[in-house]
């Protein structure tokens, strides 16, 4: 596989952790997690309202208040991102994953049909799957592709593969890549909870991602959107430097094989012009839950054998924001990657250390898997 890096020339997010980069190291380098209970679940939610949320960034075009939170959490992400970067919109394709979609705003329109057999004139347009890269083109001014897609947990990462594929057949000069994802609502904890995976856990940490000994299972979900803008350039700091990818046959729609096979060909996949001591770090999918987790570490152990890098993951500290899950974690990279620091897991102290390449899992309901490798 003949690939070139694909320079990161700007990001922007929303999670909580804050919207803008300082605000958010810092909370990275604090040892404390963000999740609250609202005295029937575990999750980390951003501590706004959508009316707060979209005053927050002075937005004043009354139409936005009728956009999904998860769109909203999207044209947050963007107007960081541009903050960040000067793009030219005109000439830039938008490629956006979500799990979900608009997840609450359906929610209502739903539960208005079931109660009153009625629709609001808006519930088709504001809750389909590609209104959240719509509302991100109308709000910048592309006039380039854009387009919406879910392949669940690694949604954003292929979106991501998609405009690598855009970049290198030269259709466009630029992307702005990412995901979105606003389903903290009673509705989808349900199903999660009926999955038996949903954190129960009454200690000082409700998510324990990424701890391979823990004896129940420790899901616990978050909300988000992050985006980076991405280009074929010489002139960047970061760069998407491999990836990879991998589809395993699955017993049933939830079911991961014990070793993860499918992560094991994409890491390999990814490392395939990469010696094993090039990598530095792995931030790992590890949703929470004992098996899913276990899987993982087994499937590294395969690839990297006595050379596993350090490992950690963000889900303890922020949830599993499903479709966003693989782009925060990059952003997580990123600024490991620009601080020259690692991040660990449960409230573990910071240390310094040298960091040259990252290696980011997703793995995702259907059997997929996605691999990425960002560094200098």
């Amino acid at each position: 596989m003949n690939f070139s890096p694909i320079a990161i020339t700007g990001l922007g997010s929303v999670s909580a952790l804050g919207f803008r980069g300082e605000e958010i190291l810092e909370n990275y380098k604090n040892p404390k997690h963000f999740f609250q209970h609202n005295g029937k679940h575990w999750m980390a939610k951003i501590p706004f309202t959508n009316d707060e949320l979209l005053r927050k960034l002075h937005f004043k075009n009354d139409v936005y208040t009728q956009l999904d939170r998860t769109v909203i959490l999207a044209l947050l992400a963007v107007e960081q991102l541009l903050s960040s970067h000067n793009l030219d919109a005109k000439q830039t394709g938008i490629s956006i994953g979500s799990s979900r979609g608009a997840t609450e705003l359906w929610e209502q329109h739903y539960k208005e049909f079931h109660t009153n057999h009625k629709v609001h004139t808006l519930a088709s347009p504001t809750t389909s799957l590609g209104n959240i890269s719509s509302w991100i083109a109308q709000h910048i001014g592309s006039l380039g592709f854009h387009f919406d897609h879910s392949m669940t947990c690694s949604s954003s990462f292929f979106s991501i593969l998609n405009a690598i594929a855009w970049l290198q057949s030269d259709m466009t000069e630029r992307v702005v890549a990412g995901g979105s994802e606003a389903s903290l609502t009673d509705f989808t904890i349900a199903q999660l909870k009926a999955l038996r995976i949903y954190s129960q856990e009454t200690d000082a940490f409700p998510n324990k991602a990424g701890f391979f000994q823990k004896k129940q299972n420790t899901m616990a979900l978050g909300e988000g959107c992050a985006l980076i803008s991405l280009e074929k350039s010489n002139h960047a700091t970061h760069y998407i430097k491999s990836y990879g990818f991998c589809t395993e046959k699955i017993a049933h729609a939830v079911s991961l094989s014990q070793e993860a096979n499918n992560c094991q060909q994409a890491m390999k996949m990814a490392l395939h012009s990469f010696e094993l001591h090039d990598i530095d770090v792995i931030i790992t999918h590890t949703p929470g839950t004992k098996q899913g987790d276990l899987a993982e570490w087994k499937a590294i152990e395969t690839i990297f054998g006595t050379k596993i890098p350090l490992i950690t993951n963000n889900k303890w500290k922020i949830g599993h924001t499903f479709g966003a899950s693989g782009i925060l974690s990059l952003e997580m990279a990123l600024l490991m990657l620009k601080n020259q620091l690692f991040f660990p897991i449960l409230g573990e102290k910071y240390i310094s250390k040298s960091i040259k390449n990252v290696l980011i899992n997703t793995l995702g309901f259907g059997g997929n898997a996605v691999s990425i490798i960002v560094g200098k």
